[in-house]
């Protein structure tokens, strides 16, 4: 098992990173809560889960200890895989997520996009005793606002949420709806998470 990456970030998306470890890059599959983390920086060090299935190894990777336990948390789930489990941290970052989970609040889990009510019943049902009963912590989810103009910041975002699911056609028309109503700067990860918040 691979635990964790460290070197230099070398391509950076709000879906994943790719990063060079002496030479090998490593592609690792994010979520926006890791790349408002990580998009600043140069090297980094992504506490990591590898996903195997008979077609394909994919890496997963989380800037925090947090997130990639919550992450373990959702996969252990009957009917959440680890697309879905990403999904799910992109629309509400660890601490939202457990604490949402710890309040028994259904209708913040079933907002996320993928996941219906049964699901978040059941993922309520399944996690509710660990989230009460573990401490867990994470670094503050800290939000840079920073000048893109919405060309650039309507194309990374359309590119993320088609990799999240979204069909292009729904996607483009949540995100002009999101840019039309809000004239102040968005960031690139706030964009794509009121995106995943609309069906």
């Amino acid at each position: 098992m691979i635990a964790y990456i460290e070197g230099k970030l070398t391509q950076k998306d709000p879906t994943f990173v790719i990063i060079d470890v002496q030479g090998i890059g490593y592609q690792v599959r994010i979520s926006l809560h890791t790349f408002s983390q990580v998009k600043e920086l140069e090297k980094v060090k992504i506490h990591t889960f590898l996903h195997i299935k008979e077609d394909a190894h994919t890496l997963f990777g989380f800037a925090d200890l947090l997130e990639k336990e919550m992450f373990l948390h959702l996969i252990s789930i009957s009917g959440i895989g680890p697309g879905t489990a990403l999904v799910v941290l992109s629309s509400l970052n660890p601490i939202e997520l457990r604490d949402a989970i710890s309040a028994e609040d259904v209708r913040s889990i079933q907002a996320v996009k993928g996941i219906g009510a049964k699901t978040a019943q059941r993922v309520i049902l399944e996690l509710k005793d660990k989230m009460k009963k573990e401490l867990l912590h994470a670094s503050s989810d800290s939000k840079q606002i920073f000048a893109v103009t919405h060309n650039s910041i309507r194309s990374e975002a359309l590119t993320a949420l088609i990799t999240l699911g979204f069909t292009k056609n729904v996607a483009e028309k949540n995100l002009d709806l999101i840019l039309k109503s809000n004239s102040n700067t968005l960031t690139l990860e706030d964009l794509i998470k009121q995106a995943l918040k609309m069906s």
